[in-house]
């Protein structure tokens, strides 16, 4: 499959997106408007100590990005040819069916039971993965490749770049949106992951295991029955957590990776 992220996007990340990228963009410029034509009318000191206040808030980002790494470096596992090499290989393979340039580097670290993934950019090289102890023990191989597709997806469809985030940010005072706009991410790695998978039952299951949690139960996961609980979920009491949360139910997930399989040609 020729990769592109415009044709695996979740409908709801364009539609979200592309409204907090409008509102956003018009916030940005009336300030800056604003900005212009307060300068034009009171001291260039003011607007200097605005720059001035910018620029710390930067430095102080920096700063706090800059020590995130170093404590990643410091105390975390990190994956390589000579640490953890087929672990190394699924990001390498899944980096590269996404078309990617260079492979994020992958960090595994104590999760103290925690299961969960993350894609992030720091300093220095910016693309990071990290993989919970807990997440590996209880996932087969299969399932690692869909969770390690899915925070490559972060990267793929560009939710982590600086620019585009920050011109979002004014959007964030819109009640619900930026976390409609998320759920509508987080579907469109769901899928991202599948097609680096592309074993359905085990990208269904990944999901589920993080309900479940359990090593020991992992092979005995039945993701239809547990699909059939979204329509269990009390309705409004459901609707009130759903416009709350930053993450689509898990029920929801599972179905929604089964119907974008169901769309895609069977792999070659």
């Amino acid at each position: 499959m020729d990769f592109r992220i415009s044709k695996v996007r979740h409908p709801k990340e364009k539609l979200y997106g592309t409204v907090m990228l409008v509102i956003g963009t018009l916030v940005w410029a009336a300030a800056i408007i604003a900005l212009v034509a307060f300068a034009m009318m009171h001291s260039l000191a003011i607007i200097a100590m605005i720059v001035l206040y910018i620029a710390i808030l930067w430095f102080i980002s920096f700063v706090g990005r800059a020590l995130v790494r170093a404590y990643m470096i410091g105390h975390y596992v990190m994956v390589g040819e000579q640490q953890f090499p087929h672990l190394h290989k699924m990001v390498a393979e899944g980096a590269a069916a996404l078309g990617m340039k260079e492979a994020p580097q992958a960090f595994v670290y104590n999760s103290s039971g925690v299961m969960n993934a993350m894609a992030l950019t720091l300093v220095g090289r910016t693309r990071y993965i990290w993989l919970t102890s807990q997440l590996i023990d209880a996932d087969n191989d299969d399932q690692i490749r869909f969770v390690i597709g899915h925070e490559l997806g972060h990267h793929a469809a560009g939710h982590l770049g600086t620019a585009v985030n920050l011109l979002h940010l004014p959007a964030y005072i819109v009640p619900f949106l930026a976390a409609a706009y998320s759920r509508g991410r987080e579907l469109t790695c769901d899928r991202v992951g599948f097609i680096v998978c592309r074993n359905l039952q085990a990208s269904r299951t990944a999901l589920q295991m993080l309900a479940c949690g359990s090593a020991k139960l992992n092979a005995q996961m039945n993701p239809t029955a547990f699909e059939a609980q979204e329509h269990k979920v009390p309705s409004i009491a459901g609707f009130v957590l759903h416009i709350f949360s930053l993450y689509p139910r898990l029920t929801r997930r599972v179905e929604a990776v089964g119907q974008f399989a169901g769309k895609l040609p069977p792999k070659a």
